[in-house]
């Protein structure tokens, strides 16, 4: 696959996923034809929100969105993932923390805002902290899987599991008792909705001790922002086979639905490397894999936990793909770069 670069600098920060604008209002106000969303890396979501536009005349341009999100804003951090749903955009935490640890509360959240808001002033944006409940009922999801988590290794688990509940305990913070000490890290890279409007979470770690990418089905999201106390149910958990080289250990960097009712994604290393990771020191298998553009198809109420996933593009020599998306006839990426934001069309 021949890809053409376009090149973008967006607060001075790396982007992750990809999700096309169905505003028309909002493109009009852009004079664009075209468009995506990316968030940003790190900071606070209200921060990090940005679009990739395609103007008229084909040009492509980048815009800074700007967001407030109340008495949230500065509370939350590293936003991964975007999804649409019943018109409103989704961004997904990434429940995980740094790459030597502790898990980060701040990272265990799902903001929401309406893409209309954004073709006028500020956008607003409300967010829920769920102070690990997607954690634990993820991890429980896991333990009645039907196939293996990999383990962590000593390392990866006194880090981020051990050294989250002792600083917990230390603080006295109440969320300390939806974690266990031989709970596994969460790091969610991927989500999209079902048509049953539940999420597919798609987790960049863990991965089956056979190194395949994992997906866990989670009810509720859109029922966690109507006050109610309401929080997300997890549902079952799969593992995308056919799609990890041989002695690798693959993970989800990004999901996207697909016009025929199935979904796009992509896949690669569990994390990167030469930045300290102490999930590639205990599982060096994980790190030297490039990213890998795959589809599967995916039904509500599977019960056959293994999903049967297809190779559409190898994306050698990228092992750093944050997003895709497949849009008139083109494959659209997004990879993870200091300090730009690198589109790639193909």
């Amino acid at each position: 696959m021949t890809l053409r670069l376009v090149e973008f600098v967006v607060a001075g920060n790396e982007a992750s996923d990809l999700l096309p604008v169905r505003s028309p209002a909002l493109l009009r106000a852009y004079g664009a034809r075209r468009g995506f969303w990316t968030v940003l890396d790190e900071g606070p979501v209200e921060r990090c929100l940005a679009l990739l536009l395609e103007r008229s005349d084909g040009e492509w341009v980048a815009r800074h969105v700007p967001a407030d999100a109340g008495v949230e804003n500065g509370r939350t951090e590293d936003g991964e993932a975007l999804a649409h749903h019943d018109g409103w955009v989704y961004v997904f935490g990434s429940h995980f923390g740094s790459k030597a640890g502790p898990l980060r509360p701040r990272r265990a959240f799902v903001a929401r805002f309406r893409e209309d808001d954004a073709a006028a002033g500020t956008l607003p944006v409300r967010v829920v902290r769920n102070r690990f409940r997607v954690h634990r009922v993820v991890n429980d999801a896991l333990a009645k899987a039907p196939f293996t988590p990999l383990p962590p290794g000593d390392r990866v688990r006194r880090r981020f599991i051990v050294e989250t509940l002792a600083r917990g305990t230390a603080r006295a913070k109440s969320w300390v008792s939806r974690l266990a000490e031989d709970d596994l890290p969460l790091n969610v890279e991927a989500a999209t909705f079902t048509p049953d409007g539940t999420v597919l979470l798609g987790l960049r770690f863990p991965v089956t001790a056979a190194g395949e990418p994992i997906l866990v089905e989670l009810a509720g999201v859109p029922e966690m922002f109507a006050g109610d106390g309401d929080w997300p149910v997890a549902g079952r958990a799969y593992a995308l086979n056919g799609v990890t080289p041989p002695g690798a250990l693959v993970g989800f960097r990004a999901i996207a639905p697909t016009a025929d009712g199935g979904y796009a994604a992509v896949v690669g290393s569990i994390d990167a490397l030469g930045k300290g990771s102490v999930l590639l020191d205990d599982h060096p298998a994980g790190g030297g894999v490039t990213s890998r553009h795959v589809r599967f198809r995916w039904r509500p109420g599977a019960e056959e936990h293994l999903v049967a996933g297809e190779l559409v593009a190898d994306l050698a020599p990228f092992h750093h793909v944050e997003g895709l998306a497949e849009l008139d006839g083109s494959c659209f990426y997004v990879t993870d770069e200091d300090h730009r934001v690198a589109l790639w069309i193909g």
